[in-house]
């Protein structure tokens, strides 16, 4: 149960186990409204730093949205209901604002801006919380079956709750590291023509297409210092082609650097280095190298990445940019 009942009953016990998603998210709607009701008690001008406080615990309400959209709308596109995620996602998007502004009176002191944009956020929150005890959570309930709703239980936790202490963990047993995890899920896609990597199915073709769209030029040389890999980009920083695969590394460098190559490699392999980076201007260009060392999951060499990338562009952002600006 969560922190903020103050040891009294749950309204939702009995309608939802101890620390469902919908629960949950029922008990941080409980939390929301009490601080709105607190929050219009308390005079702006005479509790400032209070009201800033608990304006700060309202805030939090960001873990509530980052909850649904990366955890409950992509189930419920999975059943087919896609408004969620295009309607709703933009009334938080909406919100986000209203706090934001708040928050800058908040800071500069306004009391008439403050108290302006808070009754406007209040009302949003009010709103949106009527939407989702209202159609949402029920609709998802009908949706979302028991073994979908275990699986909410370490994304959660990832994003985490409002609450100052986290709510009961759902379903309310042992902690499975997911290297012990085995059960088998249903998949929407069929694997036939696909590969397993560590997270996830690819097929040759989508490996090809994600490699060629890189903004980084890789190269991968094997144990045997015998170029296996490059990536086709259509901007690569520096040039290659195709009669360089099974030709050793060593001569695929200018004379004056093979050393250096050399040197990497016998540190790579003998384990007494992971990395090696350097930094260069090139054609007006500010490029960035990295030599990693590739090994199995037991430490045994299996070759070593070249990723260079102009990152000219990178080092001269300033800001932040939120927008799209394509028109």
């Amino acid at each position: 149960m969560s922190e903020f009942l103050n040891n009294t009953t749950s309204p939702y016990e009995g309608q939802y186990p101890d620390g469902h998603p919908v629960r949950t998210y029922l008990e941080e709607n409980l939390l929301i409204r009490n601080l709105i009701s607190e929050l219009q008690s308390v005079s702006s001008v005479e509790n400032i730093e209070f009201f800033k406080a608990l304006f700060d615990k309202l805030g939090k309400v960001e873990l509530h949205f980052a909850r649904k959209e990366n955890q409950l709308f992509p189930y419920l596109e999975k059943h087919g209901w896609t408004s969620p995620s295009q309607n709703m996602w933009a009334f938080h998007d909406q919100i986000r604002e209203e706090i934001k502004e708040t928050r800058k009176a908040i800071e500069a002191e306004d009391t008439e801006v403050m108290i302006m944009t808070s009754q406007q956020l209040f009302r949003s929150l009010e709103h949106i919380m009527q939407v989702e005890e209202g159609r949402l959570l029920p609709n998802a309930m009908q949706m979302i079956s028991e073994e979908e709703w275990k699986e909410f239980k370490e994304g959660d936790k990832e994003i985490g709750w409002m609450f100052d202490k986290d709510p009961t963990p759902y379903p309310a047993d042992e902690y499975i590291h997911p290297s012990q995890d085995t059960q088998r899920r249903t998949l929407p896609f069929g694997t036939e023509d696909k590969t397993h990597f560590d997270e996830g199915w690819l097929t040759p073709e989508q490996v090809n297409s994600i490699f060629r769209i890189l903004p980084v030029d890789i190269t991968y040389v094997n144990e045997h210092d015998q170029v296996v890999f490059y990536n086709r980009g259509e901007d690569r920083v520096f040039p290659r082609s195709a009669g360089i695969i099974g030709r050793e590394v060593k001569f695929c460098h200018p004379p004056k650097s093979v050393d250096q190559v050399i040197q990497i490699l016998e540190a790579f392999k003998a384990g007494t280095q992971d990395l090696a980076e350097f930094w260069i201007n090139f054609k007006g260009q500010f490029i960035h190298i990295q030599y990693f060392a590739v090994r199995d999951p037991d430490g045994t060499y299996r070759g070593v990445i070249e990723m260079s990338q102009d990152v000219t562009h990178i080092r001269g952002l300033e800001g932040q940019k939120r927008l799209l600006d394509w028109e």
